[in-house]
């Protein structure tokens, strides 16, 4: 009988695929286990793009460095001995659940939820209209979106949704050239946004202001913009008597919060900045219309119900008003995509799991070997915190799974098999040393022009850059 597991002879091998907050977050707990326990750990990571950090680089917005500030204690993480980082390698080309099976004892997916969902409504699909996942992914410099094209000569754009990601559109659309200079904005995205024609921006919620998704400090924030005021009228701010008795009763202090700040802004008046910021509540867009591109749409006015289970919910009333925009962001949300030999709910947009375990279907039995931490485990929700206790919930199954002997058992314990494996196939891996070599040749770019940093945004330039660091003397970089 092979021996569970664990010890020096035999170390538990995970592969992590993806490299963002879910990712580190399952292997931190999983090298915890090794510090505190004595349980022998080694920690493939694997992510498709050159680098790592996943929505700390790609998706949070780039006036937000405090946030991103994070990724210090995710560069801790991969210093770790017996961590390694595969970048520049997708799961399912190059390289398949197989191969994982015969290299590893499990696998935990943390790929994060990579597409928006759909309105639904006719014109959707118009040129002018647009997944907000797209564009916030290309003024961060996301290598599969830098070469989208937005067109900003128009002069008045919806953003529906009134979550945080709908907040970073509109916040990003208003903010003036002074203000994304001090930024990591992408540089393409940086030069487009400082010719910008865009004038008026539409916030468009479905729901009232109490239940806005957007958090205090983003709401607040709007309102600090150099060059943008924001406008809410006295009507969109009110509350109906079910949104008002559900912020009296104090339950949800965000919510108290963001209540407080939209009635601030409703009394304020206008200061005669360039642009404006617009917030509306109880609204849906039924239809995008135009002919050959977005000319405006078409919206219904919302009203607020009860259902049996306590929660409000907007329903359309046959009232509809027509705006002139010319560019649409959809922000409702975002939902997985499927992965080569793994199962999927496509209606939830996940991976069926129990806890983190993955289901062969949605409540179906355990598939062995196999757990889902993150956005494709529950979907998008939380804050980059919140994936640390989901991660620590998966990690605890896994654990509890080797003890039972529930685990694969690789057909190689050779630590070089996957590095063979790869470069048998062609596959340009990126180490976790290529990637600070990386990321300090971009903080030095940026500081020769003042700027944190100046993001390299298409792979083969982030290998060339790569090469080139390896060559050339050491990079010093202040802070890094």
């Amino acid at each position: 009988m092979t021996a569970l597991p664990g010890t020096p002879d035999n170390p538990l091998r995970v592969a992590i695929i993806g490299s963002g907050p879910s990712g580190f977050y399952a292997a931190d707990h999983l090298q915890r286990q090794e510090r505190q326990g004595g349980l022998a750990v080694r920690i493939d990571m694997f992510d498709r793009l050159p680098t790592p950090y996943g929505l700390v680089r790609g998706g949070v917005a780039p006036d937000h460095q405090k946030i991103k500030s994070v990724t210090a204690v995710y560069e801790k993480i991969a210093r770790q001995p017996g961590f390694r980082f595969f970048g520049n390698v997708t799961f399912g080309r190059d390289l398949l659940l197989e191969d994982a099976q015969a290299l590893y004892h499990a696998i935990i997916l943390a790929v994060g939820a990579q597409t928006d969902r759909a309105l639904g409504i006719p014109g959707e699909h118009l040129p002018g209209s647009h997944a907000a996942t797209e564009f916030v992914a290309w003024y961060n410099g996301h290598p599969d979106y830098r070469d989208l094209e937005f067109d900003l000569t128009q002069e008045a754009a919806a953003v529906i949704g009134v979550g945080n990601v709908a907040m970073d559109v509109a916040r990003i659309l208003a903010r003036s050239y002074d203000e994304l200079y001090q930024t990591d904005i992408a540089d393409h995205a940086l030069e487009a946004l400082r010719a910008s024609r865009v004038r008026t921006i539409y916030v468009l919620g479905r729901r009232g202001p109490a239940q806005a998704a957007f958090t205090n400090p983003e709401i607040r924030e709007l309102g600090e913009l150099a060059e943008a005021d924001v406008i809410v009228a006295p009507e969109e701010a009110a509350l109906d008597p079910l949104s008002q008795a559900y912020i009296e009763s104090g339950r949800d202090k965000t919510a108290v919060k963001n209540v407080e700040i939209l009635a601030g802004y409703a009394r304020q008046q206008p200061r005669g900045k360039p642009r404006q910021i617009v917030l509306r509540f109880l609204v849906s867009p039924v239809e995008i219309i135009g002919r050959e591109r977005v000319e405006a749409i078409t919206l219904a006015r919302n009203e607020l119900y009860q259902t049996e289970s306590g929660e409000l919910r907007p329903r359309a009333t046959d009232q509809r008003e027509t705006i002139a925009v010319g560019l649409v962001f959809r922000s409702v949300g975002y939902k997985g995509v499927p992965l080569p030999g793994v199962p999927f709910d496509e209606r939830a947009g996940v991976i069926p799991n129990d806890r983190g375990r993955v289901l062969a279907a949605r409540g179906g039995d355990p598939v062995p070997g196999l757990y889902a931490t993150g956005w494709i485990k529950r979907g998008p929700t939380g804050i980059i915190g919140t994936n640390k206790p989901d991660s620590v919930e998966t990690v605890d199954l896994l654990l509890e799974d080797m003890r039972a002997g529930r685990l694969w058992t690789p057909e190689t314990s050779d630590a070089e098999a996957v590095e063979n494996l790869l470069e048998a196939r062609g596959v340009r891996y990126v180490t976790f040393d290529d990637w600070l070599a990386l990321d300090a040749l971009e903080q030095q770019r940026g500081h020769e022009i003042n700027r944190p940093r100046l993001k390299f945004t298409r792979v083969d330039d982030m290998l060339a850059a790569v090469d080139q660091a390896h060559d050339a003397p050491a990079l010093h970089v202040s802070g890094s």
